[in-house]
């Protein structure tokens, strides 16, 4: 009993005392690398300042900055600010020069979000046309724009806008278009929950397809295939795609699923098992599946598209159970691609990579706390999901410059870190804060693992403006 009671005594642990210091501390010392990227948008801080002017007080890149300041740490709500009322750091590190305290913010962007929102667009295109990331092209070669719409839960609220969403809940649905396989945010355009997925959704098209040509033309120079779902099948959509193919700038093609809306399957079947060119193949008992295509004509498109189809017939379900009716599952994928490049197989399997993008919509709503939005106006919703964007840009450079390298933290290996791992592993960097001849010097643990990365990437950033 006595060596149980040492071995119990050794393992006890010390009294830790907690004391104030008389420095300064930040948990954040990864937004001094945000202000790098902030700081190569200074030509839109000015002109925004320049078009919105105040006689006196915060001014509106202030407020901007502020809040972008809050998303990339995964705080969407107004009242964090205070949190750094009085914090050198935060502001020195975002190039503010007076924060704005929590009803500022609100009130700010309140009155002026019908008038900001118009510039973040530009902020995104020279964010990401200065840095010229790897977006991530397709092994094919062309760079994929993926465009879909999603669900934000906001029930039990009555913001403006607040619908009966598709996925059965009341909020918004906004409309977000990712470039590259790596999901650089180009737009997240809010919408009010009940609007249809392809109501003015050429108007997106037509600002988020010439951006992404402009920035491929700067980087990649890799031709852009826009994949969008079934809810996007409409004509007047692939004629609006179609038109932006103009000389001088990177092809457009797009793959859009069918929706077959009204297709009589059972007279289809009976169609296929007449014609002797149908060939069935059979994954299993009770299951075959054939593929075919079809030339299309669509009105305003001169050149030849085609449909990709593909019809499943079940007798027996997985589990094995016979099936009284035999199940039909028809699907198919309308494109531009030539069928000399790309087979049937080939523009399933181009589609089924779409899904990817379901992840970076976990990622707005998730990891930067965007569920459910913060105010009860629409347009300022708006411009939220518009700062959210280009915040989420931000953290993915980010993460593909400081977290992929030799000397990044431990993780296991990938292609693209998640936002939620940036923000542990860049973001949330504990420091203190040094202000000595003239210099403001962030000063690292010891034991901090992320400590060469993090000094790498902001000698990097820090280069080109020094």
């Amino acid at each position: 009993m006595a060596y149980r009671r040492g071995f119990v005594d050794n393992l006890a642990m010390r009294r830790i005392e907690v004391k104030q210091l008389d420095y300064d501390l930040t948990p954040v010392g990864g937004l001094a690398l945000v202000g790098h990227y902030l700081k190569a948008l200074t030509p839109q801080w000015a002109k925004l300042d320049g078009v919105l002017p105040v006689r006196g007080g915060v001014s509106n890149s202030d407020v901007l900055r502020s809040y972008l300041g809050l998303l990339v740490q995964g705080k969407s709500d107004f009242d964090a600010v205070e949190n750094y009322r009085g914090d050198k750091f935060f502001k020195e590190a975002l190039g503010i020069s007076l924060l704005p305290s929590s009803p500022t913010l609100r009130q700010r962007l309140d009155a002026q979000a019908g008038a900001m929102f118009e510039h973040v667009p530009g902020m995104i295109e020279r964010l990401l046309g200065s840095q010229r990331p790897d977006y991530g092209v397709l092994p094919c070669g062309w760079l994929p724009l993926d465009v879909n719409t999603f669900a934000m839960d906001n029930g039990g609220t009555v913001k403006e806008g607040v619908g009966r969403t598709y996925a059965g809940v009341d909020g918004y649905c906004p409309l977000a278009a990712y470039l590259g396989s790596y999901g650089f945010c180009l737009e997240l355009a809010l919408r009010p929950g009940v609007q249809h997925s392809t109501r003015e959704t050429d108007f997106n098209l037509e600002r988020v397809i010439p951006l992404a040509q402009r920035l491929s033309a700067a980087g990649p120079k890799a031709p852009i295939l826009a994949r969008l779902d079934s809810g996007f099948d409409s004509v007047a959509l692939m004629r609006s795609i179609e038109s932006c193919n103009q000389a001088g700038q990177p092809q457009v093609d797009w793959l859009i699923k069918w929706n077959p809306r009204s297709v009589d399957r059972a007279a289809l079947l009976a169609r296929l098992d007449a014609e002797p060119d149908t060939r069935w193949h059979k994954p299993r008992a009770g299951k075959r599946v054939t593929v075919w295509e079809e030339a299309i004509k669509v009105e305003g498109v001169s050149r030849p598209l085609r449909r990709v189809l593909r019809l499943i017939e079940r007798d027996v379900d997985r589990s094995g159970q016979q099936l009284i009716v035999p199940e039909l599952e028809l699907e198919g994928w309308t494109t531009s691609l030539l069928e000399g490049q790309f087979s049937a197989d080939k523009i399933m399997a181009l589609y089924a990579d779409h899904g990817t993008h379901e992840q970076f919509h976990s990622e707005f709503k998730t990891d930067l706390d965007l569920e459910r939005l913060p105010s009860g106006k629409f347009d300022t919703n708006y411009l939220v999901c518009q700062l959210a964007a280009l915040a989420m840009n931000i953290l993915r450079l980010m993460g593909q410059r400081g977290l992929l390298g030799p000397d990044a933290p431990v993780r296991h290996p990938a292609k693209r870190r998640r936002i939620k791992t940036v923000m542990q592993e860049l973001i949330y960097r504990a420091g203190r804060v040094i202000e000595h001849g003239r210099r403001l010097i962030l000063g690292l643990g010891a034991n901090d693992r992320a400590a060469k990365a993090f000094a790498r990437l902001n000698g990097e950033l820090f280069a080109p403006s020094s």
